[in-house]
């Protein structure tokens, strides 16, 4: 299902002028902006499509993916560990689904970060630099997406789960465009546990629908005439703007991407009844639908909460309980079934999947009986495009504190590594100017 919305705003002939402005000039950041600047020729990419599956809030190494069974009480924690299909990698008991994928993708072990604040280190994590190295530098999708432009009708780079993900105190800065603008910034698309798409760009009046809105498009000139004392893009970029809200609203293949009930039973029963499977399974219908970038958000904010809250992994209190009853028991359901559909569909020779958080949580367990924040050392999943599968990159120390195998792989190194496999050249596009100092991780190719 399609929500697109309630934003009110009447006049005595029914839809107001200001709400269809808003639609006009709000959704085609993510829709048409990007697609003056795609080349006319891109070069040839393993990828046609990126899912980067973000894990806010940082979940714990130690309980999920790179368990510690020999370190010390104080490390290892109270899960067990279980084989995978890849000889000598074992996840805890808590992943028992994925650990049946292993198979499909290579699991990296040896990232860091330079920051440790959750806002901070989203923005490395997203775009490969810090706030304070100057101007916020773009998120990966959008220098995907820039390069790439729209997947047909469809956006260049959709965030989902209810948009970026957002810190108590205030946003990741590297959510969008960056210094690209705010042009390539993603569409923000909500997905409920039961499957339900909010766009919020698309908000318009109870009761209009996008067929309606075909019959409306004489507002085009009214939109062209109240440029001139509108704020904002320039009047040259209304035509495009305007364009681009009205095919998602009526381009019925455009639609259907977002449709959920489209999918059967069993396939939405699979993913789970979550926000976090309902937004994977939209991922994979974006992506098999042509979208460039989806990135899709754990949760949309990052505090931990109480057992049968779908919020965020920052487990200062309760990591172990929470790690056990809620966020294994949905990531392990909802990330399995993506992997497995997308193989499934053949979808994975030409989708780059990439799992990860934007640190790891401390080896040590604090004296709350919890984790804290651990940028030193934590994992990432890849598969798809190419990427062989069942095999270990790196390895941390005996207690999971720092890399001891391999090289430290900071993000910049994994945002050039996902713009190589797309075909972008962003370090030596002009136009780009983009991944400074980066370089790909050779070890995955």
């Amino acid at each position: 299902m399609l929500d697109v919305g309630s934003f009110r705003t009447k006049t005595c002939g029914g839809v107001g002028r200001r709400a269809f402005l808003r639609l006009a000039t709000s959704v085609p950041m993510a829709l048409g902006a990007s697609a003056a600047v795609a080349s006319a020729n891109p070069p040839t990419a393993r990828a046609r499509s990126v899912l980067f599956v973000f894990l806010w809030g940082a979940p714990s190494h130690l309980d999920t993916l790179d368990p510690k069974p020999d370190a010390p009480a104080e490390y290892r924690g109270p899960f067990g560990t279980i084989p995978t299909r890849t000889p000598g990698l074992r996840f805890t008991e808590l992943l028992p689904q994925l650990a049946q994928q292993s198979h499909l993708f290579t699991m990296v072990r040896t990232h860091v970060t330079s920051e440790s604040g959750h806002p901070e280190a989203g923005t490395v994590a997203l775009s490969g630099f810090s706030e304070r190295a100057g101007p916020v530098q773009p998120n990966f999708g959008a220098v995907v997406g820039k390069h790439r432009g729209p997947g047909g009708r469809l956006p260049a780079f959709v965030s989902l789960a209810n948009g970026v993900p957002a810190d108590a105190s205030r946003r990741i800065e590297g959510h969008g465009g960056g210094t690209l603008t705010a042009a390539n910034d993603p569409m923000m698309v909500g997905c409920s546990e039961t499957g339900k798409a909010n766009i919020a760009a698309l908000q318009l009046l109870p009761g209009l629908t996008p067929a309606q809105i075909v019959d409306r498009r004489t507002l085009s000139g009214r939109l062209d005439r109240a440029a001139r004392g509108l704020s904002g893009p320039a009047p040259e970029n209304w035509g495009r703007r305007e364009q681009a809200a009205h095919q998602l609203l009526t381009n019925p293949e455009s639609r259907a991407a977002f449709d959920l009930s489209r999918e059967t039973p069993a396939t939405r029963a699979r993913y789970g009844q979550s926000e976090f499977g309902q937004s994977c399974l939209l991922g994979r219908r974006l992506v098999e639908a042509g979208v460039p970038y989806v990135q899709v958000n754990y949760s949309q904010h990052v505090e931990a909460m109480n057992p049968g809250y779908e919020h965020g992994w920052d487990t200062h209190l309760y990591n172990f309980e929470l790690h056990q009853d809620l966020h294994c028991p949905v990531f392990d359901r909802a990330f399995s079934a993506l992997l497995a559909d997308l193989a499934d569909r053949g979808l994975l020779d030409t989708t780059l999947v990439v799992c990860m958080g934007e640190f790891g949580r401390t080896p040590r367990i604090s004296k709350g009986g919890a984790r804290d924040h651990w940028p030193n050392c934590y994992p990432s999943v890849w598969a798809g495009a190419g990427i062989a599968g069942g095999r270990v990159l790196g390895q941390s120390d005996r207690r999971g504190q720092e890399p001891a195998v391999g090289r430290p792989l900071p993000p910049l190194l994994v945002g050039t590594t996902i713009a190589e496999l797309a075909g972008v050249d962003a370090q030596r596009r002009a136009e780009l100017r983009v991944l400074d100092g980066g370089s790909v991780i050779h070890e995955l190719l």
